[in-house]
Formats: C-alpha cells, sequence, structure tokens
C-alpha cells in the first residue's frame, strides 16, 4: 500500500464528534467512483482521482453498517464512532483483494475474513448434501465449531461492542443455518431421495430463535441468503401439484413465499423489503405475462409500497407494456458507424430481436450460431442482435474477429432505458415481432427447444 494510504491508516482524530474518514486505492477500475451507501441508498458518490484513490470526510456518521460499491462489485464496511478507515481492493479479484486498514481495521478485516470462509465452503458443499442426515449434520457442526472458535478470537482481541456483534454473530450463524435450509433440496435433486420426513424433530429449531423483525439485518447478505432458501423449502412444502407445468410451479411457489412472508413479518417496512426480494427474483426467472399478472396482483394486496420509484411495479408496467399484439416501445440503438437510429425504424418485416455481451464471449458465439441456422430455415424473418455494452470500440472489434452473416449488428444507446422498456434482465432474452412491429412474443429463450415454434 502507498505511503498516502499508510500515512492515513495511522492519523489519530478528535474523539468528540462523529465525524469519521474513509478513503483507499482501487486497482484496475472499472468506473471512476466509489459508492458509499446505507441500506442500499446511495450517501455519496466518491470520485477517483489520477492515482485510483478516493478519499472522503463525513462530518457526522452514525455508528452502523454500511456498503462500499465499485460497480458491480460491492462489501460491507462497519464504523464505529470516529473510526477512520482505508480500504484497498482489486477489481480483477475483488473480495479476495479488500483490505482494511485503519482506525476499526479489526472489525471489517473480521468480516471479510469469515466471508471467505464462508465462500470457500461452497465447492466443498456439494458431495456433503449427499450424505445423510446423521453425517451430514456432523460434518457441519463440526465446521461450524471452527468457525465459532475463528470468531471467539478475533472478538478477544478486537474487543468489539455488542452493536457490531450482532453482526459478527450473524455472519457466524446464518450460512450454517442457510446449509440446513439447502440440505433436503439438494440431497433430493442430486441423489432422488426425499429427506423431509427423516429429518430430526430439531432440525430446524434454529428457526424460533430468529428476530426476523430486526430492521439490521434486512439487508445484510448472510441473512438475505438465509431468508431466500428458508422461504424456498418452507413454501415447497406447501406445493403439491407434481404436474403442474414448470412456469405454473414456479407461480404457486413464488405466491406461496410471499403469503409466508405475510405471516412471518410483523414490521411492514421491512416486509415491503423482503416482498420486493422476492418479486424482483422472480420477474427475473419467470417471463410468463398471465402468470407474472397473478403473481403481481397477490404482492400488490401485501405490498405497502405505492411509491413510483417501486422497482417491483415499474417492471410489472413494462412487462404488461410487452403483451402480445401490443407495439414493441421504441429505444434508441447504435449502428456500427455510430449513428443513432429508432428501434421502429428496424423493424421492416417478422423479426428476431437477441441481446449479447463481451463479457460472455461462449454465449455471444453461441447465440450468433443459433441465429444463423435459424436464417437459413426462416429466411423470412429479420434476425437483430443488440449488444448491451457502453464501448462502442470493443463491440466493433468483437464483431471484427468473426464473420456473422444475415444478422444485422446493434448496439444500445441507453442501457438502462432499453432494461425499462423492453424488461431486458438477462442475456439468454429474445422478443419475437410481426411484420408490423407489433410484439408476438416479448420473453422468450432462443436455446429453449420449442423456440422455432414461435416462427411458425
Amino acid at each position: 500500500m502507498n505511503l498516502l494510504l499508510l500515512t492515513s491508516c495511522n492519523k489519530k482524530f478528535d474523539r468528540d464528534d462523529y465525524s469519521a474518514y474513509f478513503g483507499g486505492e482501487v486497482t484496475n477500475p472499472l468506473n471512476r467512483y466509489v459508492l458509499f451507501l446505507k441500506d442500499n441508498k446511495v450517501i455519496d458518490t466518491i470520485p477517483l482521482d489520477r492515482n485510483n484513490r478516493f478519499f472522503k470526510k463525513f462530518d457526522s456518521l452514525a455508528p452502523g453498517l454500511y456498503t462500499f460499491k465499485h460497480e458491480p462489485e460491492y462489501q460491507y464496511v462497519y464504523f464505529d464512532k470516529n473510526d477512520s478507515l482505508m480500504v484497498r481492493m482489486n477489481s480483477s479479484d475483488f473480495d479476495e483483494s479488500v483490505i482494511f486498514c485503519g482506525r476499526g481495521e479489526e472489525k471489517n478485516n473480521y468480516l471479510m475474513e469469515m466471508y471467505l470462509k464462508n465462500e470457500s465452503d461452497k465447492d466443498k458443499m456439494f458431495a456433503v448434501f449427499d450424505y445423510d442426515v446423521v453425517k451430514f449434520n456432523k460434518y457441519i457442526d463440526s465446521s461450524f465449531a471452527v468457525r465459532k472458535k475463528f470468531y471467539e478470537a478475533k472478538k478477544e482481541k478486537a474487543k468489539w461492542n455488542d452493536e457490531f456483534d450482532y453482526y459478527a454473530l450473524s455472519a457466524l450463524y446464518f450460512p450454517y443455518y442457510t446449509k440446513k435450509e439447502i440440505y433436503p433440496v439438494v440431497h433430493e435433486f442430486r441423489t432422488g431421495e426425499k429427506i423431509t420426513g427423516k429429518l430430526p424433530k430439531d432440525f430446524y429449531d434454529y428457526r424460533k430463535e430468529i428476530d426476523y423483525n430486526n430492521k439490521q439485518l434486512t439487508n445484510f447478505s448472510p441473512f438475505v441468503k438465509y431468508l431466500t432458501y428458508m422461504l424456498n423449502n418452507r413454501a415447497s412444502e406447501k406445493i403439491s401439484n407434481e404436474n403442474s407445468s414448470p412456469s405454473d410451479k414456479a407461480l404457486e411457489l413464488n405466491i406461496a413465499k410471499l403469503n409466508i412472508t405475510d405471516t412471518l413479518f410483523e414490521s411492514q417496512e421491512i416486509k415491503n423489503t423482503v416482498l420486493n426480494n422476492i418479486a424482483f427474483a422472480y420477474l427475473l426467472e419467470d417471463q410468463h405475462i398471465i402468470n407474472n399478472k397473478k403473481f403481481l396482483d397477490r404482492y400488490n394486496e401485501l405490498s405497502t409500497d405505492k411509491s413510483n420509484q417501486n422497482e417491483i411495479t415499474k417492471i410489472g408496467n413494462s412487462i404488461q407494456m410487452l403483451k402480445e399484439g401490443n407495439p414493441l416501445p421504441s429505444v434508441e440503438l447504435l449502428t456500427l458507424n455510430g449513428e443513432t437510429v429508432d428501434s421502429k425504424s428496424l423493424i421492416k418485416g417478422k423479426s428476431v430481436i437477441f441481446f449479447w455481451t463481451e463479457n460472455a464471449e461462449s454465449h455471444f458465439v453461441a447465440v450468433h450460431k443459433k441465429v444463423m441456422d435459424l436464417k437459413k430455415k426462416y429466411p423470412n424473418y429479420n434476425f437483430i442482435a443488440i449488444n448491451v455494452d457502453d464501448n462502442q470500440a470493443k463491440w466493433t472489434n468483437a464483431l471484427d474477429n468473426y464473420k456473422f452473416e444475415n444478422v444485422t449488428e446493434l448496439r444500445v444507446k441507453n442501457f438502462e432505458d432499453l432494461k425499462e422498456k423492453w424488461v431486458i434482465t438477462k442475456i439468454h432474452r429474445a422478443i419475437v415481432t410481426n411484420a408490423d412491429g407489433t410484439i408476438s412474443n416479448g420473453f422468450v429463450n432462443l436455446f429453449d427447444v420449442k423456440f422455432a415454434d414461435n416462427l411458425k
């Protein structure tokens, strides 16, 4: 770490107020700023200087858990009164590179170390989920005991307060609870054995001890991950229609999650946050107009978040605009020459619009090859590729490395506008239009085995 950062780490500050300092250095930056957030709301946008360093003095910063983000990556940072923290990070290996120094470093480095330990468990756990319940419990209890000793040693050394200890304990316990929630689902998937009926009666006793209405946990990742699996687990126990289509089953499962959330959370503020998380995840995956409407109807009955800024409301409204027979909303696109064109001017016949990014090269190549095969079978269709990246030179260079014929290549001018109007939430999405520019199917996957049915 450079001299400036080391000097800042050792500097003494006045403890008579609530001022705090936050700064650091970003190696291989992806943009020119670091966002500082509280409860997912941006408090400050801190610019990088020409040496990729950033620094901010907060005249008054309430003690608590915050988030810093160098998009698209993020991590947590905890501030006590008058903490002065510097952080070093590398966007190429973000989580593994984050190191704190300064007043408050012990707490924050503990959170990072615990996070990395829990992440390293993921690959090891696949085989463990195959175990019978006795062997499974023995394994995760042993692993938890090691983690708990690590926590106790760090707490004894740092002497942190009860406020931070709540997060320290949550980072210890919730990954352990999450493994228990995942176990019956993954065990059945991998072995074919339904294990739920063989679980000990006390297997889920920890659920009774969790304070689901504590606002401190609402946006804390270990809790959010646990909650995701716990709700999925409990909802799975409530649905029984084995003969439903995958889309109908997803609808039933997610409405069950909404209903469980309604009974589990007393705080309407926390309930709204959880409902939003469920809705956002569902709308990212299931793109079926009729089912989405049923889901959103139930969501709107339970949620009191009626603000115009509610992301779920905006997605729901956009989905309804993409119903069959509606005109495809207009967005601005760029040609290979950098000329701005209106999407409406491009649809002069039956069309298939698909998307790609240079960050997923295997998909980029595979989707173009798929389209060229389809073009041979359905020559009356136009195939329009839209790159969703923000760099014109990189886009044209990527295309120069390949020769894709019979495809109109364009790049999005404003991705946020495209995402909002066309509900582009995953790269495998495609849109099929009629000759007059109206929508034939607004939500379809080119790699679906039945995709060609949309072109007949």
